[in-house]
């Protein structure tokens, strides 16, 4: 039992003086490591749970497009947003994608060398191909490369290891649940 001697406090089992700094220290210590367990494992739960955003589950588990290049991945993401334009509409900005292309419409100032992603259809890069390159950052060499497309329907881009299998694929698949809507379902694996 800890007894206090002025403003100590008294170890009985390894009979040295323990200060009232290294007690609430002890204590604080506790009490951040628990903290930090639970913020670790709430953001565990948030990222599984923001892995399939919007996607239906009835998306998540049908099959897309590209999803026979990686037969049992390691992880799937799926994200589905719909989109109040029909597919025709749609399917040139996905065409146009790529560093140094339209950009990626997304975090510029990562993935598009600090340009800001194209606002408007480019025509240069509208024709596209079973082994289009789309580049993945400024001035790398790693690629996505497109592996299957269907115009205004779907676009299957990979990335593939030297020996030729597939790393990764990321697809884009456009559907039209209704007249002049397009719902965009994007599958990484």
């Amino acid at each position: 039992m800890h007894t206090l001697v002025r403003d100590n406090y008294h170890c009985g089992v390894c009979l040295r003086r323990v200060s009232l700094f290294e007690v609430t220290l002890r204590k604080k210590s506790k009490f951040i490591f628990v903290a930090t367990v639970i913020v670790a494992v709430l953001a565990g739960l948030a990222i599984h749970a923001n892995m399939q955003v919007h996607a239906t589950a009835a998306e998540n588990a049908r099959k897309l497009s590209g999803d026979e290049l990686i037969p049992n991945p390691i992880g799937v993401v799926n994200h589905a947003i719909t989109i109040h334009r029909p597919p025709p509409d749609v399917w040139p900005w996905l065409a146009q994608m790529g560093s140094g292309r339209a950009g990626w419409y997304s975090y510029d100032f990562i993935d598009n060398g600090g340009h800001r992603s194209t606002e408007r259809i480019l025509p240069e890069f509208q024709d596209i191909a079973v082994g289009s390159v789309f580049p993945a950052l400024p001035g790398a060499k790693d690629v996505f490369v497109v592996a299957q497309y269907e115009p205004e329907s779907s676009l299957v881009l990979s990335w593939r290891l030297q020996e030729g299998l597939y790393q990764t694929t990321w697809a884009f698949v456009l559907e039209q649940p209704q007249p002049g809507q397009t719902r965009l379902l994007v599958r990484a694996a």
